[in-house]
């Protein structure tokens, strides 16, 4: 769609040739003699960008210029002038004007300033996009510089047609990230069709994948649209590429290289995305893998991380859940206990996200109260759950302090099998102090 401009002047010329030079530059204008009439047109349609003369009867460009950023405050305005002032141009800058140019305006100069002016705008909006898509979303919840580093990942990828590979441990949000994937494309208007491929007995998967006609074997009473076709448009996210079968994957490749198949021969506008739990370069070697798939799948790969590599992220994760859980089950549950927290902090989690999520949901069943306590967590979760942070370290009464110190640090960072980061962390000194330490104590 061209991008429509609103120009606002009282001078009829003005308007005209602007009009024609814009219209030439594949803009849609729309123009107002006066700024009651361009506020009405704004009433009427909405506009892109807006050009205003300052000077003008009744209504002038600065009080125009306020009116349209109360009601449309990201609309960007530039301001003309044949009369221009240092004091008329800040008052502009402050009301919000994007440019202030003088009269008579040259044309090329001012076409450069509409489309950095456009341009800026798309950007803004996209970025508010982002930021609402994220805030709304649970998908990549957390600040940690793992996740901003995924968001901004996915951000780049998902405009991009392309295939993409998704690698990361069960657990970790795969598909999460396949549907933000999705959600943030052009094809978002459009099915997200998912197939977990380990789920799917050997025999059925290429029905499932391509369909099949009505009597093509035993037991296909009738025609079966596959889940290329049910994506025909969208994205097809193929979970656990790993577990197909070396024909299957041959068949798959074949689909991805020339782009058709043979039922329907419209996959053409599917956009694959598919993920793995394994390390695929093993898994080629081991015969799991079909190379020539791996790559051709592999054009953007997004690797996530596990959870245990992103514990400041695990508050953020949790109230998240209480939130989720509460609304469920009709719980009041408002927080965990700083014992529970740090439980939870502790905690290796192989399961990942998966697994906080299934705890909470576990602790919020079976909490009672408005604060979850180490009674609702489940048995063996770790060994720190029948201990308060005073029980784990005892010392003789006249420990010196230095001994103090080195049990303290000692016992700290077995406590998070030895990660340092976390274990400084916890401590409330640098890594380089922790070395330090450790270094002296030979440790």
């Amino acid at each position: 769609m061209k991008p429509r401009i609103l120009i606002v002047d009282d001078d009829a010329g003005t308007l005209a040739s602007l009009s024609r030079a814009f219209a030439l530059e594949g803009y849609t204008t729309v123009t107002a003699g006066s700024a009651a009439r361009a506020l009405e047109r704004l009433q009427e349609e909405p506009v892109d960008a807006i050009l205003s003369d300052v000077v003008m009867p009744e209504m002038d460009g600065l009080d125009f210029l306020a009116r349209v950023k109360e009601r449309s405050p990201d609309t960007p305005v530039i301001l003309m002038s044949g009369q221009p002032t240092l004091d008329t141009a800040v008052k502009a800058t402050r009301l919000g004007a994007l440019d202030f140019v003088e009269k008579p305006v040259g044309l090329e100069r001012l076409l450069l300033t509409l489309r950095n002016a456009l341009r800026l705008d798309r950007l803004q909006r996209e970025n508010r996009e982002l930021q609402r898509y994220w805030r709304d979303e649970l998908a990549l919840i957390g600040e940690s510089r793992q996740m901003a580093s995924l968001r901004a990942l996915v951000e780049r990828a998902a405009p991009a047609d392309v295939p993409i590979l998704i690698l990361g441990e069960n657990g970790t949000g795969k598909e999460l990230v396949a549907r933000a994937v999705h959600d943030l494309s052009p094809r978002r208007d459009q099915p997200f069709v998912k197939m977990n491929c380990a789920a799917v007995p050997a025999e059925l998967v290429e029905s499932e994948l391509f369909g099949h006609e009505k009597g093509a074997f035993s037991g296909a009473v009738g025609q079966r649209r596959g889940r290329f076709e049910q994506a025909d448009g969208g994205t097809l996210f193929l979970d656990e590429i790993g577990e197909l079968s070396p024909s299957t994957q041959a068949k798959l490749l074949r689909v991805l290289q020339g782009r058709e198949f043979e039922r329907l021969g419209g996959n053409e506008t599917v956009r694959v995305v598919a993920a793995t739990n394994k390390d695929p370069e093993k898994a080629i070697r081991d015969g799991a893998l079909r190379e020539d798939l791996y790559y051709r799948l592999n054009v953007f790969s997004i690797s996530l991380p596990p959870l245990r590599e992103r514990r400041e992220d695990i508050p953020l994760l949790i109230r998240a859940f209480l939130d989720e859980f509460d609304a469920k089950y009709d719980k009041r549950v408002k927080a965990v206990d700083e014992i529970v927290l740090e439980i939870l902090r502790r905690h290796p989690w192989p399961g990942n996200v998966r697994e906080l999520r299934n705890v909470i949901e576990r602790a919020v069943i079976a909490c009672a109260a408005d604060v979850i306590a180490p009674a609702h967590l489940p048995a063996g979760l770790s060994n720190f759950a029948d201990q308060g942070p005073a029980d784990l370290i005892r010392l003789p009464v006249g420990t010196s302090l230095a001994d103090v110190e080195r049990e303290v640090i000692l016992k700290t960072l077995a406590a998070v099998d030895r990660n340092k980061t976390r274990a400084a962390e916890m401590l409330g000194i640098s890594v380089k102090t922790l070395y330090n330490k450790l270094n002296q104590y030979g440790a």
